[in-house]
């Protein structure tokens, strides 16, 4: 089947210095194909697939690939790197909806009304939004490492500074460090660098299991922790989180893993051209429309939930809780096992209009919600939906350019996110506002409608 991947060509190649390093090129999902030695581009129209000759070369790397350090959980043989990189994950995203689960309570304490909480919730999109690119190729130039130590240092100081707050100002402050609060993406580049192309989507797939598993287990942590104890202690547990995995990325993770690295002369982590070249990569303009599309209803709907839930539901903190837990175990489960799945069925062009086909069901359902149970049974196919579309549109994305700029194309992908989320609470404060919790459904089933209508005329083409 034909594949919605770019692969880079060989004059690109040229422009890297390529790094070989048997420790280095090891990964803990048997990807056993390597990048190839000689890259070449077969396309029909603008789906690129791999050529017969790549398939084989792939295949030689599986020997390699074995003598390199692992270690042995429950009767398996994994690599040590991503082992930790999912560890890390665990505890970036444990920390995360930790703070997330207390936060709306504690800045209501505070006196931050729906308009406010907006505010800042946009303050902290907008901030990711300006380092999400810049921190991609912070990592590509200096390691993915001292990345990740980055975002986990980012992570302690905004969790701390939420943990002292005593008035509304000092939580926007709060929200400042989350420029660098990156790990998700540090942990992406990792994965991204370890693995082949070919299985990359299914390695971001089983990356995102371990930060469900935070998800699930963080909100309830928070959740507990404010009830027993109080909404500051929670938010100092998460710190510390952040601080552990600060030691366990120095410890465990190589200085550097990238197979390529941008040349000498190309050292600006703040070169915004060079970034924005990205973006003219074939295939990454539609890519990120359609994650824009798909992905602002769902940014609407997730920046007010936590008002839906205390105002419409009347939910209280410890069952908003276990509300984000219920979320996180149904991500969990699509990633860890549906993505490996589906991924090695089907072309990842039908994997994209079959999500979006699902969304614009699922978002239709949600218009139609009035009770909780309700709303517990249309996550089922809307996470579904989104999971496949965000792990699909990443991992294309990373094959639209040279292994040397995986981490500046990751940024782009997180910074998409981040706009959304810049933009949602304001647009989705004012939809709740005049038009009511069902306009979030049907704002998603409009536009996920019309990516399933482009995704069919893109297969038709295709197949013509």
């Amino acid at each position: 089947m034909s594949e919605l991947r770019t692969r880079y060509s060989t004059t690109n190649v040229d422009k890297y210095d390529h790094t070989m390093n048997s420790e280095q090129d090891m990964n803990s999902f048997d990807d056993t194909m390597m990048e190839g030695h000689s890259e070449r581009t077969a396309t029909t129209g603008n789906m690129p697939t791999y050529s017969a000759s790549d398939m084989k070369v792939d295949s030689s790397r599986e020997e390699d690939d074995l003598d390199t350090p692992r270690v042995r959980l429950f009767g398996r043989s994994f690599n040590r790197v991503v082992m930790m990189t999912h560890f890390n994950i665990f505890l970036y995203s444990s920390a995360f909806w930790i703070q997330t689960a207390v936060f709306p309570y504690l800045s209501k304490e505070l006196g931050a009304d729906p308009v406010v909480f907006g505010y800042l919730q946009t303050t902290f999109a907008v901030v990711q939004l300006a380092g999400g690119p810049v921190f991609g190729r912070f990592g590509d130039l200096f390691g993915s490492r001292i990345a990740m130590m980055l975002s986990f240092v980012a992570a302690a100081a905004s969790y701390f500074l939420l943990a002292v707050s005593t008035n509304i100002p000092l939580l926007f402050l709060s929200r400042l460090p989350s420029v660098f609060m990156h790990a998700m993406q540090a942990g992406q580049m990792i994965v991204t660098d370890v693995c082949v192309p070919k299985q990359r989507a299914d390695a971001l797939g089983k990356l995102g299991l371990s930060y469900g598993i935070g998800m699930v287990i963080g909100p309830v942590i928070g959740g507990l922790i404010a009830k027993f104890f109080s909404l500051e202690k929670a938010t100092v547990v998460a710190c510390i989180l952040s601080l552990v995995s600060i030691a366990i990325t120095y410890i465990y993770i190589p200085a550097s893993i990238k197979k390529a690295t941008p040349a000498e002369t190309d050292n600006n982590v703040f070169n915004i051209k060079k970034i924005l070249e990205l973006m003219a990569a074939p295939g990454a303009i539609f890519l990120i429309i359609i994650k824009v599309a798909t992905g602002i209803p769902i940014g609407i709907f997730q920046s007010m939930f936590s008002i839906v839930a205390l105002d419409m539901f009347k939910l209280p903190a410890e069952q908003n809780s276990y509300i984000m837990s219920y979320i996180g175990i149904m991500a969990m489960i699509v990633q860890g096992v549906g993505i490996g799945v589906v991924t090695k069925r089907f072309s990842e062009l039908n994997i994209l209009f079959g999500s979006a086909f699902i969304l614009t069901v699922s978002y239709l359902m949600l218009s139609f919600v009035t009770t909780i149970w309700q709303m517990c049974f249309v996550f089922i196919p809307l996470i579904t939906g989104l999971t496949f579309q965000n792990v699909v549109t990443t991992s294309a994305l990373t094959h639209t350019v040279s292994v040397a700029d995986t981490g500046a194309m990751l940024g782009l992908s997180m910074a998409v996110n981040s706009l959304i989320r810049s933009l949602s609470p304001t647009v989705g404060g004012y939809m709740l506002k005049e038009y009511g919790f069902e306009s979030f459904g049907y704002l998603g089933f409009v536009t996920s409608f019309i990516v399933t209508a482009v995704l069919f005329v893109r297969k038709r083409a295709e197949l013509d």
